[in-house]
């Protein structure tokens, strides 16, 4: 790859036209040339059409959007201590399947355990200004409940306004039983011996025990519905009596699948009250404004480095400059794509602080490999001698500095919370890519360009 950094070369170039095309925005009706030709371009219907449902798009935090911000405390004191980090897993998927009933668009829902010991629920909800609104959507305590066939329609009239969402589908005749979350103990993930697949176990206290085995007698080959906060989330068919205080409900879903149940009915299971600590309302124009203010910061100072950089080293400087504009679209595709998975990046201002903040630190690594090429150069070594030698000295002090920057945002994103982890999570990226842009997209430029 030495001897031919054309090959590296095109793959920059392909690598650029990609994270151009996934930093494009949707284009509609652009007009062009002397034939007035409409051009559109929308990336998501091009994915849509090879069948990826999956949205590309900036996720924009909460100081942005505008909305609510809340921090609940998570009392744990009825629960084991071996049950509470599921019981908070669990109180936190119940938040985002609210959220999601509700129609809000990328909401934030993070916990939190500090040093002392509590545990926290943090909740951002973009587009929600209303706090009432918003207590009203998270903080309540997870219900579960066993719904079976009733032995006549009567029932059905007289509660149709309170029936749980999707239960007529399942049941006829549907009838609230007396088992509730307070009756189980504790649910896991099993696999059956026989066939390998996986299976929720349900494990009832002994007064649940009694319950459950009074609804499965007289409930043989009929449906039993377990609803959680209103809505069915799964309706097995009881094959036969279960007097013990174990039962397992079976499917054809996958392990992914059954630990999502066996999630959801923790939720119920091992209730997690709710206090709320603080919360506050995020203006949509104070975010507009601050963003704003913010973008002119980051390209003012992005056209001074480059100036800078061209004044100072000449060509290298203007090299240098090539591939920090590489660095920001590379870096822009990353938040972009990064929207396709659970863990995507939220700008927030804190975010794009940092990202502005890893520019510098991209020119920083061009500079160190500069003034090495330049004392190389004054010892009489010849231009393409001093590229490799420059490159190679100045790798350690790159990796080191680099290295502990990449320690101190991984502590911040644990340690932190919110637009910390944001925060930490951005300059982490924007390092680990600045690293890529200085040693491998500056040098196969310069060996290019010398070559």
């Amino acid at each position: 790859m030495r001897k031919n950094p054309r090959i590296l070369f095109w793959f920059i170039i392909a690598l650029t036209i990609f994270a151009i095309i996934v930093d494009l925005p949707a284009i509609n009706n652009l007009s062009l040339g002397p034939f007035k030709q409409k051009i559109n371009f929308d990336l998501n219907s091009v994915l849509k059409s090879v069948g990826i449902n999956g949205q590309i798009a900036f996720r924009r935090g909460l100081d942005i959007e505008g909305g609510t911000s809340m921090t609940f405390q998570a009392d744990m004191a009825g629960i084991p201590q071996a049950q509470r980090a599921a019981a908070l897993s669990s109180e936190k998927d119940t938040i985002e399947r609210r959220i999601n009933l509700f129609g809000v668009s990328e909401p934030v829902v993070q916990t939190s355990t500090l040093s002392t010991g509590q545990s926290r629920i943090i909740v951002e909800l973009p587009g929600i200004s209303d706090l009432n609104q918003a207590r009203s959507i998270v903080g309540t305590t997870a219900k579960l409940s066993f719904w079976e066939e009733g032995a006549s329609g009567s029932a059905k009239i007289a509660s149709s306004s309170a029936l749980p969402l999707g239960i007529t589908s399942v049941l006829q005749n549907p009838v609230k039983t007396n088992l509730s979350g307070n009756d189980i103990q504790s649910t896991s993930v099993t696999f059956d011996q026989n066939t390998g697949k996986p299976q929720v176990q349900l494990n009832f206290t002994s007064e649940g025990t009694q319950k459950f085995a009074d609804i499965t007698k007289r409930n043989v080959g009929k449906v039993v519905a377990i609803v959680l906060d209103n809505v069915v989330i799964e309706a097995p068919t009881v094959q036969q009596p279960i007097l013990t205080g174990n039962a397992v409900i079976t499917g054809a879903f996958t392990t992914d699948q059954a630990n999502q149940l066996s999630t959801e009915l923790n939720a119920g299971a091992l209730p997690v009250s709710l206090t709320l600590l603080q919360s506050q309302v995020v203006g949509p124009t104070l975010g507009l404004t601050s963003l704003e203010k913010s973008l002119v910061a980051g390209i003012l100072g992005f056209i001074i480095i480059i100036v800078f950089m061209t004044i100072l080293y000449g060509r290298l400087g203007a090299i240098a400059s090539v591939a920090l504009t590489l660095y920001t679209l590379f870096v822009l595709g990353i938040f972009k794509l990064s929207s396709l998975t659970p863990y995507g990046v939220t700008l927030t201002l804190s975010g794009i602080a940092g990202f502005i903040l890893s520019i510098g630190m991209a020119v920083d690594a061009n500079i160190l490999i500069f003034e090495r090429m330049k004392e190389e150069r004054r010892l009489g070594k010849p231009t393409e001698a001093a590229i490799e030698i420059g490159f190679s000295r100045a790798w350690t002090s790159i990796r080191d500095s680099n290295v502990s920057t990449l320690i101190t945002s991984a502590v911040l994103y644990d340690l932190g919370t919110g637009e910390v982890k944001g925060f930490a999570l951005v300059l982490a990226i924007g390092v680990l890519v600045s690293m890529f842009s200085a040693i491998v997209v500056t040098r196969t430029f310069l060996r290019v360009v010398y070559k």
